[in-house]
């Protein structure tokens, strides 16, 4: 099987060519350095749509987004279909579910909130348009990706546990929904292998606290930790910050059930041994 796929040299499009680099064959696409016309479809049954333009730490306009994450993979989409390729698959985002909702199961209300979620909703509606006999849609929600050199909260949170060993983070019992950079590639493989369409979600097999995380994460780290409580702490952070509150203290918990039986699929690592094969890949390249 021929795959193309965009974002070849990010995160998750480079891991998913080297974890299958013996099963099947790759034509990649670079969304900065290629034009869609100049892409070789031959022979290429199926693509994985993983360019984008994801989160910025300096918030860009909605059209911004809208031009990469819906204009460009719509207009691959099409040019796609009408060159004969088989199957879609679109990398989307929790993040068109709000930051609301929880559990989140595959049919829960759309709410997004910011323009990277609105722009990946828009994106999966006109998609999902372009879906015929002969040209298979798939959709797929991650939450946060975590593993050797993601970028992210739980990067930071690393480097924080390694410098700090005293942290007001105790007794947190809400429930995040994560997933680890092997469990994500194989779910897309499985989507690849039976050419499934719809919507799809992807997590590690249970969420956990964020005081479950850190705890996860210092002892991979071979880090003491004391987690304490401090009276007050978490409003004053809500109050000053908002949004790194809502990220420590809020649920965002998935469902994803029926992914799993319409798939039959099986995640190959546990949410520990994801946190251990972070950190311990990390400190091998480190």
């Amino acid at each position: 099987m021929k795959i193309l796929v965009t974002g070849a040299s990010g995160y998750l499009g480079s891991h998913f060519i080297k974890t299958f680099q013996d099963q099947h064959s790759f034509e990649t696409f670079s969304l900065q350095k290629n034009s869609i016309e100049s892409i070789n479809f031959d022979a290429v049954s199926t693509i994985i749509h993983s360019a984008g333009l994801v989160h910025q730490k300096i918030e860009q306009s909605y059209q911004h987004y809208y031009d990469v994450n819906v204009k460009y993979s719509v207009n691959l989409a099409k040019r796609a279909k009408e060159q004969g390729v088989g199957h879609f698959i679109f990398i989307s985002t929790i993040a068109v579910y709000g930051e609301t909702c929880s559990p989140i199961e595959e049919d829960s209300p759309t709410l997004p909130v910011s323009p990277y979620g609105k722009s990946k909703l828009e994106a999966e509606g006109q998609l999902l348009a372009l879906q015929s006999n002969d040209f298979i849609i798939s959709i797929i929600r991650p939450p946060m990706i975590y593993g050797d050199k993601a970028p992210g909260n739980i990067a930071s949170l690393i480097k924080i546990i390694q410098k700090i060993p005293l942290l007001p983070f105790g007794g947190i019992n809400n429930r995040r929904s994560f997933v680890y950079i092997g469990n994500l590639v194989a779910l897309i493989n499985r989507v690849v292998e039976l050419r499934a369409k719809g919507i799809f979600l992807s997590a590690d097999d249970y969420p956990i606290s964020t005081s479950t995380l850190m705890q996860l994460l210092s002892k991979a780290l071979n880090k003491n930790l004391w987690l304490i409580k401090i009276p007050l702490f978490p409003t004053l952070l809500k109050r000053i910050k908002p949004k790194i509150y809502s990220r420590l203290y809020d649920d965002l918990a998935i469902d994803n059930r029926e992914t799993i039986k319409r798939l039959n699929f099986y995640s190959p690592y546990t949410v520990e041994e994801g946190i251990e094969l972070t950190i311990k890949i990390k400190q091998k390249l480190s």
